[in-house]
């Protein structure tokens, strides 16, 4: 799935390198990337880490891992991010010590919420005050710089001598890789990186330090939830984010099949499921729509597989009344959390509650029912509502305004028989014509909400399928392109092909919707909510800001006429191996208006 091209290689070369030796502290850093299979480091260049910059380009020769300038700490680490969205494998990224991980602690919060395994390397000091500068280097030491993102984390350690690094980048690897997987962060003290080797450091062979299998249910927990699933008159399956192999793709189709379930799944995930397969019950969505509320009134066993925020989709399901049915929660998103925040979410009720990796729990349902020699109960029919009719793009009249969901729907039509990975569709969601038929057709969204993300993520999830006959394209939000676009100069500088459209509706129009929430209800009026929130007067020059980070650019794209033609030749240009670009002037509005957090009056 990651398959590395050679011609990236071929970029910032090092020079008379003769046959380097390991001989410093950080040497031993740059080793242990990688021995851990670590292929790419982005990187906002700090002299706190200059020790390991220098252990990755002269020692390693810039080779596995090779560096990925970025111009921002954020950007470094939500390239990681959205290489482990596309292949659910650990990149590596450096941030600067104090200030540069300070500016890349959103992008972590990001991750933390994507569960992106994803290992952070950072620096502080010279932890010892003898041999600081002054000023700077005691602006840039911290005596527990962990600390600021511990509570974001999985694991964060300081190793105190080069030995120590071997043992702490060995557990940042298994604490990363190990299911749930998210960032670690390991600091290096700037002065311990600059340390000559006293000796020959020994370090034992990875495959001895490697993660274990995921926790699995217990066998009467496996044998109950096979007996309701197979004795289900109506059962559906809600599946949220989940490992990114084709074989745990394989298997949650098998089950759906065995069981005649019909399935759910979420736009914030990755791809889980193919949205066409006669299962999965009407189009994926951001949220609870009517076909999940009328099969949710009708089953009498609902599965969960790690749906995101099950007990809040519970809340909103429960507006229709009780749910009836049983139901089953299997995630393992407990064992992360402490008090720090909340985005454990709400606690969602449960007949049976299994703390198990839900990827490992759909094989051993299948090896129990197997084993039972049961017949699929699937009988061949669509479950839920037929497909509603759409008017294609083509046949629509060209002076027409185009809305946020003619952009993947105008994808959709011109697609052919390409393969499009999808990294994140802005407020137009999927639409009706584009479908999700292989783990990276679609790559979901950032985990936390934070803006910014997407233009690094999108580099990232590029780099993971450079080679491999799928064409990356990223739908993005203006206001989120605004904040991150500076990371879409690491594509062109590495020459990472992608296709970047923006969903340009020249407004924060989520916020102007919550403006007129507050209006509502407090008889105010809404006819204000705009003030503070458009991005216009002066309309900024999108399509120029591309152009001059290194993509070709068209636009702004305005009438629906001019809509498939340049999809068209940015698809053409990305499998020319170009950096393309297309700035798309929308409607101000949402296909489907998010939800509200309502006063007296109101959602």
């Amino acid at each position: 799935m990651n398959e590395v091209t050679k011609d990236l290689k071929n970029i910032d070369r090092p020079v008379n390198l003769g046959n380097p030796q390991m001989g410093w502290a950080s040497d031993v850093a740059a080793e242990m990337l990688r021995r851990l299979g670590i292929k790419y480091i982005s990187l906002n260049p700090g002299a706190s880490y200059r020790g390991l910059h220098d252990s990755i380009v002269n020692y390693l020769g810039n080779e596995d891992p090779q560096m990925l300038i970025c111009l921002h700490e954020d950007h470094a680490v939500h390239v990681a991010q959205g290489y482990a969205k596309a292949t659910g494998e650990p990149m590596a990224c450096a941030l600067h010590s104090n200030v540069g991980l300070m500016h890349g602690l959103m992008a972590t919060f990001n991750a933390w919420c994507n569960r992106a395994p994803i290992i952070m390397m950072g620096a502080t000091g010279p932890v010892d005050a003898a041999i600081r500068r002054p000023w700077i280097d005691w602006i840039h030491t911290a005596k527990d710089q962990g600390a600021l993102l511990r509570n974001f984390t999985k694991w964060d350690d300081e190793p105190r001598s080069a030995e120590a690094i071997v043992e702490t980048m060995y557990r940042a690897n298994q604490m990363a890789r190990s299911e749930p997987p998210g960032p670690v962060y390991v600091c290096l003290d700037a002065g311990l990186q600059e340390d000559a080797l006293d000796g020959e450091i020994t370090i034992p062979d990875a495959s001895r330090f490697k993660p274990s299998d995921a926790p699995r249910a217990s066998e009467n927990a496996v044998k109950e939830v096979a007996d309701l699933l197979m004795g289900a008159k109506s059962a559906i399956i809600m599946i949220g984010r989940s490992g990114r192999s084709q074989e745990t793709w394989d298997n949650r189709v098998k089950l759906a099949e065995l069981t005649g379930a019909g399935v759910f799944t979420n736009l914030r995930n990755a791809a889980v499921f193919p949205s066409s397969h006669l299962l999965h019950v009407g189009r994926p969505a951001g949220g609870v729509n009517p076909p999940m509320r009328e099969a949710v009134n009708k089953a009498d066993v609902i599965l969960s597989l790690n749906w995101l925020d099950f007990g809040g989709t519970q809340r909103l399901l429960k507006r229709d009344g009780d749910i009836k049915g049983k139901i089953i929660h299997c995630s393992m998103e407990q064992s992360v959390h402490n008090g720090y925040g909340m985005e454990l979410f709400e606690l969602p009720e449960a007949d049976i509650n299994i703390t198990a990796d839900h990827d490992a729990f759909v094989g051993q349902l299948l090896a129990e029912i197997a084993k039972r020699g049961a017949a699929s109960k699937w009988d061949g029919k669509r479950a839920g509502p037929e497909p509603a009719a759409y008017e294609p793009i083509a046949n629509r009249d060209a002076g027409m305004n185009i809305e946020p969901a003619d952009i993947v729907t105008a994808l959709a039509e011109v697609q052919g028989g390409r393969k499009i990975s999808l990294n994140r569709v802005a407020s137009g969601g999927m639409g009706p014509a584009y479908e999700i038929t292989d783990p990276l057709s679609y790559l979901g969204h950032d985990g936390g909400g934070g803006l910014a993300s997407g233009p690094g993520t999108s580099v990232g999830a590029a780099l993971a399928v450079k080679g491999t006959g799928w064409l990356p394209v990223a739908v993005l939000g203006d206001g989120d392109f605004m904040q991150g676009n500076t990371a879409l100069w690491t594509a062109a500088k590495y020459r990472i092909p992608m296709l970047v459209i923006i969903s340009n509706n020249r407004s924060n129009f989520n916020d102007e919707l919550h403006q007129e929430t507050v209006a509502k209800d407090r008889d105010r009026p809404v006819e204000n909510r705009w003030i503070g929130m458009r991005i216009s007067e002066p309309d900024i020059k999108l399509s120029n800001l591309a152009k001059s980070l290194g993509f070709e650019s068209q636009g702004p794209i305005e009438k629906m006429g001019d809509l498939l033609p340049a999809i068209e030749k940015g698809l053409k240009a990305v499998e020319d191996g170009k950096c393309h670009f297309i700035d798309v002037h929308v409607s101000t509005g949402y296909a489907v208006p998010p939800l509200m957090r309502g006063g007296s009056k109101g959602e």
